[in-house]
């Protein structure tokens, strides 16, 4: 998307026009669903963090600066939420029996290439690294999330989680490892 007409279109909402920032929404709003998506596994709890992500931009708008990109500043406040939304969750599922979630990394190839025995071996896969990855903290799951899955760039998850680039690094290298473990143990249970 073009940087100037997200400026254009900033300007025109301060300026009163709400129906342009009902144009950023109608712009970001499937990216943004996607990657909180990701993070939180449950599509109505997406919904719900990007719908809060939207309104709480809205009401900052007048403070974004244009130093960043409106997508990347509009994904942090998202990030944020959705991290936080995780926390609270998190204690209330560990309360839960039978409760499990699953993270769907890449939808089933449906191409004749494709044996049945292979996307049950694919949906098993995508089962336990969705169970594993369930199992690391929101912190390291976000940035697993930005770069292995969003494929976003260091100094972008920098900027979306609001930390220096070295703990980003430093986050990914723990996540990657703590995933490691988790799967490795699943592997010898």
């Amino acid at each position: 998307m073009d940087h100037a007409d997200d400026r254009r279109l900033i300007d025109e909402c301060l300026k009163g026009r709400t129906a342009a920032y009902g144009e950023l929404v109608r712009r970001y709003q499937d990216r943004l669903f996607n990657a909180v998506y990701r993070l939180l596994d449950h599509p109505e709890d997406a919904q719900d963090v990007v719908q809060e992500a939207f309104v709480s931009a809205y009401q900052s708008l007048v403070s974004f600066k244009g130093d960043a990109l409106f997508f990347t500043w509009l994904y942090r406040i998202a990030m944020n939420a959705a991290i936080s939304h995780r926390r609270k969750q998190k204690a209330t599922v560990s309360l839960e029996t039978g409760s499990k979630n699953e993270l769907v990394i890449d939808p089933v190839d449906e191409s004749v290439h494709n044996q049945p025995s292979d996307r049950i071996e694919q949906k098993e896969e995508e089962t336990r690294l969705g169970d594993a990855m369930n199992r690391l903290s929101p912190e390291h799951r976000a940035v697993l999330i930005l770069k292995d899955i969003e494929g976003q760039k260091y100094e972008e998850i920098a900027e979306i989680l609001g930390v220096p680039v070295g703990t980003v690094r430093s986050r990914l290298h723990r996540a990657r490892l703590e995933l490691r473990v988790i799967l490795e143990g699943a592997d010898e249970a």
